[in-house]
C-alpha cells in the first residue's frame, strides 16, 4: 500500500470514526435539496460507500430521479471545543441501486453487514435496498484553517483501505 499524507490519514479515520452520513439529493418532483441522515459502510473492494435504504423514503426517490448526490461526514461536537474546529469531509458522488443477486449486491450487503451485523434482518425486507455512492469529488476540512481537495487517487487509497 502507498502511503498516506497525514490529512489522508485523518480522512481515513474520519470515515472509519462515523456511521452517519448526512445526504443530500435533489427532490424527484421538484429538484429542491433535501437533507436526511443514512448509515454507511465502506464497500472497499468497490471503493465506494454503502447505504441501507427503504424504498418510502423521499431520499430513495430522490437518489433514483437524480443520482448525483452529496455526504457530508463530521466529527461529533465537544463541549467547550470550537465547533469551527470540526474534521469533516464533503463527498460528492453518484447513487447507484446494484441488482439483487448481482456480485455489486454481494459486496455492498456484506460491507453493509461488517459495519451493522444488527441490520441483517433489515436486509431481508422487500422494500429495502442497498445503494452504492460511488465519489467523484471530496472537499476535506481537518480543522479551522485547513481544507482541501482531495486528489481523486488518494481518495481512491482510502476508501480501498478504510475498515468503515
Amino acid at each position: 500500500m502507498t502511503h498516506l499524507p497525514r490529512l489522508g490519514r485523518a480522512l481515513r479515520a474520519l470515515l472509519q470514526a462515523r456511521r452517519t452520513v448526512a445526504l443530500g439529493t435533489l427532490g424527484a418532483q421538484d429538484g429542491a435539496p433535501f437533507v436526511s441522515m443514512a448509515p454507511y459502510a465502506i464497500d472497499t473492494a468497490q471503493r465506494c460507500l454503502v447505504i441501507h435504504v427503504s424504498g418510502l423514503a423521499a431520499h430513495t426517490a430522490n437518489m433514483a430521479a437524480h443520482p448525483r448526490v452529496s455526504v457530508l461526514v463530521a466529527a461529533g461536537e465537544t463541549d467547550g471545543a470550537p465547533v469551527h474546529d470540526l474534521p469533516r469531509v464533503t463527498l460528492e458522488g453518484v447513487a447507484r441501486t446494484p441488482a439483487p443477486g448481482s456480485p455489486e449486491h454481494a459486496c455492498a450487503r456484506a460491507a453493509y453487514l461488517g459495519r451493522f451485523p444488527d441490520a441483517e434482518m433489515m436486509t431481508e425486507l422487500p422494500d429495502f435496498r442497498f445503494v452504492t455512492i460511488t465519489v467523484t469529488s471530496a472537499r476535506q476540512v481537518a480543522g479551522f484553517g485547513s481544507a482541501r481537495s482531495v486528489a481523486p487517487e488518494e481518495l481512491a487509497q482510502i476508501l480501498a483501505s478504510g475498515d468503515a
